[in-house]
């Protein structure tokens, strides 16, 4: 019995396989119920990257099985790629461009008017250092297995993360936040920031001053 495991039954609980891994503990991925639910979800995105922009009604359905947690109208251009999808939670008005990627093995949540540019990626699985330990095992039954664990990803309201950012496991984006373009984004960006850099950090302050009227546009 591994530690984890001793831990829960320690409390008198014991945990699904799903309900450690959106825990954030160390969780088996080959377990039925998690394999059944990734099968679902891969061929979702298969069928929706299939569609074209141009077929609302059958991306909608799509979406609605794909992406249960969706607060009203939202758009992704397409491709995507979830890992389950029903694990992410998608506000109103949420945006995103070409090769979005969402490895929800924790919770990621979404906050209204997000906007998110093309090839950005949000993790939150986690593995360990140590390669004995990361490497992959044989189980009693001969099914092949790994030790994964994760932590959840939270961005807030009106947002805007820009082309080829990469979101990791634990990372907070606060409301209002830039996200400037190719960041890294791991830890914790407070709202109202213009933040960018790898890792990202938070440069300054996004005030009035930065209004479109101000600037020479034209």
């Amino acid at each position: 019995m591994s530690k984890n495991n001793a831990a829960d039954n320690s409390k008198g609980l014991i945990m699904s396989e799903k309900e450690k891994m959106l825990a954030g503990k160390i969780y088996d991925p080959s377990d039925k119920e998690l394999l059944s639910l990734r099968v679902t979800a891969h061929k979702l995105c298969k069928d929706y990257n299939e569609t074209y922009e141009t077929e609302v009604e059958k991306r909608a359905e799509i979406l609605k099985k794909l992406l249960p947690n969706a607060d009203g109208a939202c758009y992704l251009q397409g491709p995507v790629y979830f890992d389950y999808g029903v694990f992410t939670r998608l506000g109103k008005n949420f945006y995103a461009n070409f090769n979005f990627t969402v490895l929800d093995v924790c919770s990621v949540t979404i906050g209204h008017d997000v906007y998110v540019g093309p090839n950005v990626s949000i993790l939150t699985p986690k593995h360990p250092l140590l390669w004995r330990e990361r490497n992959a095992y044989y189980k009693e039954d001969g099914t092949v297995s790994d030790k994964e664990f994760g932590a959840p990803v939270t961005i807030g309201d009106n947002c805007w993360i820009a082309g080829n950012v990469t979101i990791l496991a634990g990372a907070e984006i606060g409301s209002g936040c830039v996200i400037g373009a190719g960041s890294v984004v791991a830890g914790k960006i407070p709202p109202d920031t213009l933040a960018y850099g790898n890792p990202c950090r938070a440069v300054r302050k996004i005030t009035e001053n930065d209004s479109i009227e101000l600037k020479d546009l034209l």
